[in-house]
């Protein structure tokens, strides 16, 4: 009950928070010099970035506990964080594209920080891939925690990307002294905002996935009742 009325305080706060953020970035954040108003998905850009970055995260950790608890609740936390995960890191190289076209003028080119960010993608498809294939409850999750755990070793990789390789990638704080103050105030509002609203996917995705292994559970028990 309690838990109830938090969800339902966290949906309201973010009724306000979502439509405020995207005013402050649409209509508060001024236009980039050199970029123009086509840099204003950089916000959301980075917003969908750290989203992805949490559940991967949450999807690591969780995979760590379940190899050491060996409970199925830790797996399926981590399967419902990595299916938010891997949705906000399809949005993530969505608007990258989108960002890319106005300004080098191609969907897709060859940059360190898009080729990590692709292979992260890809490591978490197969991550459920992996799923699929493997009927046995305890094995799949087993294997699964051992994927999810080395693919998060990309992570870093992605951030440091344009740190360790040549890059095109935009680095503002190169250019100008950095981002201007506003634009600074804007970023960090939207990335709180989009970071809440990863957390409640999550926790719905997982209430909903627990629900499901509970059930099965029952009919497994019931099936071997018969049997």
């Amino acid at each position: 009950m309690k838990s109830g009325k938090i969800i339902r305080g966290i949906i309201l706060l973010l009724a306000i928070l979502l439509p405020a953020s995207f005013y402050l970035i649409f209509q508060v954040a001024p236009s980039e010099k050199i970029m123009g108003d086509v840099q204003r998905i950089f916000y959301l850009h980075i917003s969908l970035a750290m989203s992805a970055y949490l559940g991967f995260g949450l999807l690591f950790v969780s995979s760590i506990l379940f190899l050491v608890k060996k409970t199925l609740y830790w797996d399926t936390l981590a399967f419902s964080a990595g299916e938010v995960g891997l949705l906000f890191s399809t949005l993530v190289l969505i608007t990258g594209s989108l960002w890319a076209r106005p300004v080098w003028n191609v969907w897709w080119t060859w940059d360190p920080r898009l080729v990590t960010m692709l292979i992260l993608w890809f490591i978490y498809i197969g991550y459920f891939m992996l799923r699929k294939a493997i009927p046995e409850r305890m094995k799949r999750a087993r294997y699964s925690a051992i994927i999810g755990i080395l693919g998060f070793l990309d992570v870093p990789v992605v951030r440091l990307a344009t740190k360790w390789w040549r890059s095109i990638h935009p680095r503002l704080a190169r250019e100008g002294g950095g981002l201007d103050p506003l634009m600074v105030k804007v970023m960090l509002f939207s990335l709180v905002t989009f970071l809440i609203f990863t957390s409640l996917l999550i926790y719905i995705r997982f209430r909903v996935a627990w629900a499901e292994e509970r059930i099965n559970e029952i009919f497994n028990d019931v099936e071997d009742y018969n049997g």
